[in-house]
């Protein structure tokens, strides 16, 4: 809140020319005077807040933590942290001989509950390049909960794990999460998580924004045409996003070549949580929120 009593101040006593005496912190058009458009900008800040002290609103301020390894005011970035060879914003997560020498870089495949994942990174993030697969137990379809965990593979009715895992659609596309399961601790390996609702968006800014994100994150193949064009994307960033579709909040498995659908770890109110889509017919990274009820794929994310 700094300057805050004092430019409001000026805004309300001064001419609508400035003053060099006062502090125009809040002439948002740099045109050299506090006029009533930076007035109302400024009343746009009501209910912001500064927690680190650092002069940059919390709600424009992409790092709060003063442990970060980059931690700035200005310019401000988002968090980085050493990794476990004195790295900022590295990516090693393993040096178990202790030699300063990573034992896993960003690229690398990493072991997870007997499956080894493709990874990739996308500007200062490693992903997962291909879903999760963690199976300890498989539904059909019209069984689920918003509250408990529930795995499905994509047109499979049964029960068992073993005969789940041996079809296609398991090999292609992994496993479909409820909400409860996505969140489940060991999902993901060591290290790892499932991204937050916010951590989607360095990923979509880095590929050019959302709007033309999508393109980048398609997988080459597997995606329908859409008014006799190609669904498939460049791939350019290695995300290699595939068309696994879902199982719907009614319990039916559907849109598989046509959506692919990625839960976030942060939910909206009680019922129901942010995911992202691909989809075949345009370039965009949607997001929106769905009932916790709802089945979606699920990539890991590095600490």
């Amino acid at each position: 809140m700094r300057c805050l009593l004092t430019s409001l101040l000026c805004v309300l006593t001064l001419s609508l020319t400035a003053q060099e005496s006062c502090p125009n912190v809040f002439d948002y058009d740099n045109d050299g005077n506090v006029a009533v458009n930076d007035f109302l900008a400024m009343l746009g800040y009501f209910g912001d807040t500064d927690a680190d002290s650092d002069g940059v609103w919390d709600s424009e301020d992409d790092c709060l933590d003063l442990e970060a390894c980059n931690y700035s005011a200005n310019p401000s970035e988002i968090c980085e942290y050493f990794d476990v060879i004195g790295v900022c914003g590295g990516f090693c997560i393993e040096d178990a001989d202790e030699d300063g020498v990573c034992d896993f870089d960003c690229g690398d495949q990493i072991g997870h509950q007997g499956y080894a994942y493709s990874t990739v990174e996308i500007g200062n993030q490693c992903w997962f390049s291909e879903n999760c697969r963690y199976l300890p137990s498989v539904s059909p379809s019209i069984e689920g909960s918003d509250s408990e965990p529930y795995y499905y593979v994509y047109d499979y009715q049964g029960t068992d794990v073993t005969t789940a895992q041996s079809t296609s659609n398991y090999s292609t596309y992994g496993v479909l999460y409820n909400w409860p399961a996505a969140i489940t601790e060991g999902l993901c390996p060591s290290g790892w998580h499932v991204p937050s609702d916010g951590e989607f968006t360095p990923l979509t800014d880095y590929l050019g924004g959302v709007s033309v994100a999508g393109n980048a994150m398609k997988s080459t193949t597997g995606w329908n045409d859409y008014n006799g064009s190609s669904g498939n994307g460049s791939n350019s960033s290695g995300f290699t996003g595939i068309p696994g579709g879902n199982r719907n909040s009614f319990g039916d498995f559907t849109s598989i070549n046509v959506y692919s659908t990625f839960w976030s770890s942060s939910a909206q109110g009680s019922y129901y949580a942010w995911f992202r889509t691909l989809s075949y017919n345009n370039s965009d990274v949607g997001r929106s929120s769905q009932s916790q009820f709802s089945a979606y794929s699920v990539r890991c994310l590095l600490d």
